[in-house]
């Protein structure tokens, strides 16, 4: 597919229509903050409602809230919090994202069932209900369906974010167009399957729910689980995608008209957002992609695109602007993957570093070059098949670790 074929719009979630979305300020973290911290996302009208969680096994109270929500009903709105991500809180932690649930059902009108629930932020503190519960009129009072209220909405999400995550694209499927917008935070505890990240798209398109699931599914394997920060997985990873049917297209179903299209644009939707999450990482200075052709199988491609992408040596080696293949070949070497150390050939943004697993006598200038800007490609050939994989990572700064410091210390003082 062509990126022709898709269109690059304002509004982000709010774009579909149909959708508004909110955010306000509770102070959820901290009290004297003027930072938004709830936000909303609604429907007006009924939508199929598809979604994919976090594979810890330590899943946070709104994650196993929002699973079960999502058997029993259909969806109309999503609350999510920033500052506390209510995980290991016991019953009590469940109790609270049920009561975010009734609260936001209640100010919107709508039953509890149908407000899914999510939260990122501090684990293990208590969620300070007492602030959240007040607000939740405020918060439906300040739904819209415009550019600012998705703002609202995609600042109320952010963590350790330095700047919000917005996508929006239009596609025409049988004639009719289709709009789908999305909000994302990050910045840490990202690693597959997905990571500290939460992604609310949402979608004016009418499709099964069957088929909405599978294509969720599918655009989040080619997308959030392929990309890497600091190799943890968090307890709160949630991805949602809200279709209202408000397109006037005719139904998708898998293997249907217009499946493929759509498949296709909200795998490039949910690529754009995970490229966004990464490239914002806690403290990074560089986005990398790894590319690993010509390997045995797809699944030893896999193995050395993740041993590379968090190899803590490779990590801080692009932080420093060092074009180490070294570094990179030894991550290969104990990936578990079928190579022939002779066979393997190592690229920096097209310049050949390594050769038959020897160095070659490109300049070490222009190796540094390349690796040098904000972004560049790591392509890993190692001339045994066919097998194929992708990651997008990033560096590895001496700030990630002062950051991570200071954000215990704050957490220490309210504790």
């Amino acid at each position: 597919m062509t990126t022709t074929e898709w269109e690059t719009i304002e509004g982000g979630v709010c774009a579909p229509r149909g959708f508004r979305a909110a955010g306000v300020t509770c102070g959820i973290k901290n009290p004297d903050s003027p930072k938004r911290d709830l936000a909303l996302i609604l429907t007006d009208f009924s939508a199929e409602t598809a979604g994919v969680f976090t594979q810890n096994e330590v899943k946070a109270a709104p994650v196993k809230l929002s699973q079960t929500y999502l058997k029993q009903a259909t969806p109309r709105a999503i609350v999510a919090n920033s500052g506390n991500a209510n995980a290991c809180t016991g019953t009590v932690g469940m109790e609270h994202a049920r009561r975010m649930a009734d609260t936001a059902a209640k100010a919107l009108g709508i039953r509890r069932r149908e407000v899914l629930v999510c939260s990122t932020g501090i684990i293990g503190m208590p969620m300070p209900i007492q602030r959240i519960e007040p607000k939740m009129p405020d918060l439906a009072a300040d739904l819209g369906d415009d550019t600012e209220a998705n703002a609202r909405a995609a600042e109320a999400i952010m963590t350790s974010d330095t700047r919000p995550k917005v996508e929006a694209i239009r596609i025409r499927i049988g004639g009719k167009e289709i709009r789908l917008g999305a909000i994302a935070k990050g910045a840490g505890m990202i690693n597959p399957n997905m990571a500290t990240m939460l992604c609310f798209v949402t979608t004016d398109a009418k499709i099964s729910k069957a088929e909405l699931q599978a294509a969720t599914r599918e655009a989040n394997d080619l997308s959030f689980n392929r990309i890497t920060i600091d190799g943890d997985m968090s307890t709160n990873d949630t991805v949602l995608v809200m279709a209202n049917g408000q397109a006037g297209n005719r139904i998708i179903t898998k293997g249907g008209p217009g499946s493929r299209l759509f498949r296709e644009a909200l795998t490039e939707l949910m690529r754009r957002m995970a490229k966004k999450i990464v490239a914002d990482g806690e403290r990074v200075t560089k986005l990398v992609e790894v590319v690993v052709k010509g390997a045995y199988t797809d699944a030893d491609a896999e193995k050395v695109a993740r041993a590379v992408a968090n190899s803590k040596l490779v990590k801080c080696s692009w932080n420093g602007q060092d074009p180490n293949w070294g570094r990179v070949i030894h991550a290969v070497g104990y990936s578990g993957a079928r190579i022939r150390e002779e066979m393997v050939d190592i690229y920096f943004d097209g310049r050949c570093a390594a050769k038959h697993g020897l160095a070659t006598d490109t300049p070490l200038e222009e190796l540094e070059k390349a690796v040098s800007g904000p972004k560049f490609r790591v392509c890993i050939d190692l001339n045994l098949g066919r097998g194929e994989y992708n990651v997008y990572t990033s560096d590895l700064s001496p700030e990630y670790v002062l950051f991570n410091r200071e954000e215990y210390a704050a957490a220490k003082q309210k504790r």
